[in-house]
């Protein structure tokens, strides 16, 4: 079993090279157990994100000059040699036991994606527990479209596997869409052939700057117009968004 990272990075300069060490260290807790390999897609920063990431030597960089999230995933993925993809954002820090799960997790044979929540790291513990309520709402919604629909499209952006199979089975990643919904649709269409798992034990840690930039209740009906859209009507509500960097 071998795993790509694919960390997409607009002008991440700040945070880059503690996401990527915190990558490695889980990398090397693990030891041989599994086969690795990082990717930072430099996606058209202006900054010294691709510098740091090349100083580091923990990750190759792929460029793509196409600004957008779902192009640098796509040039990622397109990039990477693994059998399972393994989506990070920039500004996330990987816990320990995160490659244990996604290890243990992938020995089902019919898995073909994986995601946990989100734990904001710099926010007060109101955010955090608003958010806890948020995914536990997500959570139910999840499982009786499971139910209901047969479709479970759960997917977190940023802290998800999906298998190359499932992948090239699907067409890829859809770079019509900007970027709410990206990881809903990701979930939707590989639900319609394999198996989708979102799960409490695959935490994340990452920064709460979009919570804090634009209000919590903001963040959290724009992402939940767009699942409920991606989900029914095969299409993002909201196609607009704001680049937020510290």
């Amino acid at each position: 079993m071998k795993i790509s990272f694919v960390i997409p990075a607009y002008n991440e300069e700040k945070n880059i090279v503690p996401c990527l060490q915190s990558i490695q260290t889980e990398i090397d807790r693990v030891g041989e157990l599994v086969e690795t390999e990082m990717i930072v897609v430099n996606n058209a920063s202006t900054d010294r994100t691709k510098e740091l990431v090349v100083e580091s030597g923990l990750a190759r960089v792929v460029d793509e000059t196409r600004k957008g999230l779902v192009f640098a995933r796509s040039a990622g993925f397109t990039s990477s040699t693994g059998e399972l993809i393994a989506n990070i954002d920039a500004d996330t820090r990987m816990p320990e036991g995160w490659l244990s799960t996604v290890i243990d997790s992938f020995q089902d044979p019919e898995l073909m994606s994986l995601s946990g929540p989100y734990i904001y790291y710099d926010v007060s513990w109101k955010y955090r527990a608003w958010t806890r309520v948020f995914y536990s709402f997500g959570y139910v919604v999840n499982s009786l479209s499971r139910i209901f629909l047969g479709k479970a499209s759960m997917v977190q952006g940023g802290n998800f596997i999906v298998t190359r199979e499932a992948l090239e089975k699907i067409g890829g990643f859809d770079t019509t869409i900007v970027f709410y919904g990206e990881d809903t649709d990701i979930g939707r269409r590989v639900s319609e052939i394999g198996k989708v798992v979102w799960t409490w034990k695959l935490p994340m840690y990452t920064s709460g700057r979009r919570l804090q930039e634009e209000g919590m209740v903001k963040t959290g009906i724009i992402y939940a117009l767009n699942y409920l859209s991606v989900t029914l009507f095969k299409k993002p509500f909201t196609k607009a968004y704001s680049d937020i960097r510290p």
